[in-house]
Order: structure tokens, then sequence, then C-alpha cells
């Protein structure tokens, strides 16, 4: 894992409540699972964090899930979290690594300039018998100079366009049998598939008990996907969260993708795109 991705929990408890080092959890469940993020991190988080409504802070004009808000309410909303673009950040979630990478995306989208993951995340912080406080963290606030670094953030029509021209290959993160088409999606109404000419890297090949696995197995798992580490990668999932997983797996490998695609699966399939699928 690269030092400037990842940080680990002995190094977070020895540096907190060092001046300028923010916190953040950034923890965001499926909507079936039924729990309320929030209420778990009132309930434990590691002292001093704050909270990064993944919902909350996006975009509201939009019938898409979590997309990314503008670059004002960006600014706005972190800045009450205590949070400037020169803070140093370290993001974690309460799976080990789900959401915490699309926080740390989208904080680096936005400018932020010193921004890691917690290695292991909640999971690992606690099974070392590592503290835990109740409550909400209510930080001074700060300025946020937030300007969003667009070239790293696909829209639909920058997906048309490449799966035409070939100018770069999508990499989807979710399951095989979604990808095939053979299994439903978790949002009601929605098709399974997948893009045309688009390659599959399931997270959980790239993941285990809640880490990134080593980066052999990454090179490995993605040979078997059939990408050309050569040409350029814009990474997709479901909604925009586990493609910054696969994000951070081929930056961790050393290849740094081009591009997240923000609306991925659910604005491709609902927008009435082409669906190629795959039945075994």
């Amino acid at each position: 894992m690269t030092a400037t991705t990842f940080v680990s929990t002995e190094w977070l408890a020895a540096n907190l409540g060092t001046p300028g080092l923010v916190v953040v959890d950034g923890s965001w469940h499926m909507p079936a699972t039924g729990r309320d993020r929030r209420a778990e991190y009132e309930a434990a988080h590691i002292p001093g964090a704050v909270f990064f409504d993944l919902d909350g802070i996006s975009a509201h004009d939009t019938d898409l899930p979590h997309m990314l808000p503008g670059a004002e309410a960006f600014a706005a909303a972190v800045g009450a979290l205590g949070i400037s673009e020169k803070s140093r950040i370290v993001v974690y979630d309460a799976a080990g690594l789900f959401s915490a990478p699309r926080v740390w995306w989208t904080f680096k989208a936005f400018g932020a300039t010193d921004v890691a993951i917690l290695d292991g995340g909640l999971p690992k912080w606690t099974s070392e018998g590592r503290p835990t406080e109740q409550g909400t963290v209510t930080p001074a606030p700060q300025t946020f100079s937030a300007q969003l670094d667009a070239s790293i953030v696909a829209d639909i029509s920058r997906i048309e366009r490449v799966l035409t021209d070939g100018a770069a290959q999508v990499l989807d993160a979710r399951a095989a049998e979604r990808f095939a088409g053979v299994a439903p999606e978790p949002r009601p109404g929605l098709p399974s598939g997948h893009m045309p000419g688009a390659f599959n890297l399931p997270v959980g090949k790239v993941v285990r008990d809640g880490r990134l696995v080593s980066p052999d197995e990454i090179r490995s798992a993605v040979a078997a996907s059939g990408l050309d580490l050569s040409q350029p990668v814009i990474t997709s999932c479901g909604s925009g969260v586990t493609a910054a997983i696969l994000w951070v797996a081929l930056e961790t490998i050393g290849t740094r993708p081009q591009a997240l695609y923000d609306g991925s699966w659910t604005e491709w399939a609902s927008r009435g795109k082409p669906i190629a699928v795959d039945p075994k």
C-alpha cells in the first residue's frame, strides 16, 4: 500500500490531536441494509472524528444518488466540519474499506492537498482495543477553497465517447453476476448488465477483510479482467462509491486512473443507454 494513500492505525493513534489533523468518518451503507450511518457514528467513532454525510454532501438537483455537489456547496459543508484544503485529512469507514475511498477521492477532486485513508478503518482500530467516543464533534469552522478538477470526473457523454473511440477503458467494480446481467441490481427497477465494451473487476477481488489485498494480487486481478494497464482507465460501479476502491487499487500498483464515472451504472442504465449481457 502506498504511504501517500494510506496511514496505519498506529500512526493515527500517535498523531491524534495534532494541530491541522482532521479525522473523518466517511461511513456509508447500501440503502437495503437499513443501517443508520449517522447513528452508528454517534454511538462510536474515533476520538475527534467528524462525520461526512456522503448523501448529504452531494448534488440535490438530480435523481442520481450522491453525485458530486458544486464547489461552493462542498466548501461550505466541509468548512463547517472544520476542514480546509490544507488540513491533513484521514478518512475511515465502518466496513474497513468501502466508502472511505469515495470520500478520499471527493476531497482530492475538490483540491485537498493532504488526504489519506485509514488502513483497515474502524474495524481494525477497534480490534486493536483503541478508544472510541460517543456523540457529535463540533469543530471550529474553517474555510475550504474548493476548485473541482473536472478532468478526473467522467460524465455520461464522456463515457459514450470513450466506449466508441477507445480513448479510455471503462472498468466496472460491480459483482460479476450483475455485470453479466444474471443477477438483479440492488436498486429496484434498474436493469443489470454492463456498458458494451466495459471490463469487469469485482471489488471483492481487491478487498479482503476490509483491507486492500497485496499489489501482486491486485495485478493478478487486473490481468484476469483483461484490462490493459498501458491504456487510460475510467472506473465505474453501481453509483460511484466502489469505483473509488478500484481507483485506490490501481493507484497502488502505479496506474492512476484517468477519471471516475460519477453517475456510474445507475445513470447509464436509467437513461436508456445500450446494455450488454453475458448469460451463462
